[in-house]
């Protein structure tokens, strides 16, 4: 993968909750970036051209930030991704972390098209297979507490060196 993502990272006890969750079920992605919930390069909105100029991705997502209230979610439960040995703690895919996807995406910025409809999540686990153990033990997981998303970071991944955080944005509308 080579290609540039708007993310939302989690912050404090919960990260270090998740994080701590992905290190057991999948070291190798739990190096990669901090937890996080993707807002486009994955699902709804592919990625962005890697060549895409830094001002140019900074001409359309900082206004969109700046009129963008900070936003509190809750995780459901996990879930397999169908057909795959993926699973993610699941966002609901409507309501204002809906609008924010939608508003990133017609930004006007060239998205590539997208592999999956919009699914907010983050991943628990993304490279190894899935035994039955963990399985049982990753569908197991709950994460009830409400979080809030306050900043936007946008990186440029290009698999398998590390991605490439090119900047970060606060959500500062009301």
């Amino acid at each position: 993968m080579n290609g540039i993502f708007i993310t939302a990272e989690l912050e404090g006890e919960l990260a270090e909750r998740i994080h701590a969750l992905q290190e057991e079920f999948d070291p190798k992605m739990a190096r990669a970036l901090p937890p996080h919930v993707t807002l486009t390069g994955s699902s709804g909105a592919g990625p962005l051209p890697p060549d895409t100029p830094v001002d140019v991705l900074k001409a359309a997502i900082l206004p969109i930030a700046a009129t963008t209230a900070p936003i509190t979610l809750r995780f459901g439960l996990p879930e397999r991704f169908v057909g795959r040995n993926i699973v993610s703690l699941r966002l609901d895919p409507h309501g204002p972390l809906r609008e924010l996807h939608e508003r990133l995406k017609m930004s006007g910025l060239p998205f590539q098209p997208a592999r999956y409809p919009f699914t907010p999540h983050c991943t628990l686990n993304l490279y190894p297979s899935l035994t039955a153990e963990k399985l049982r033990k990753m569908l197991a997981v709950r994460i009830t507490e409400p979080f809030t998303v306050r900043l936007l970071h946008v990186y440029h991944t290009h698999e398998p060196q590390p991605p490439d955080l090119l900047f970060e944005v606060p959500l500062t509308g009301s």
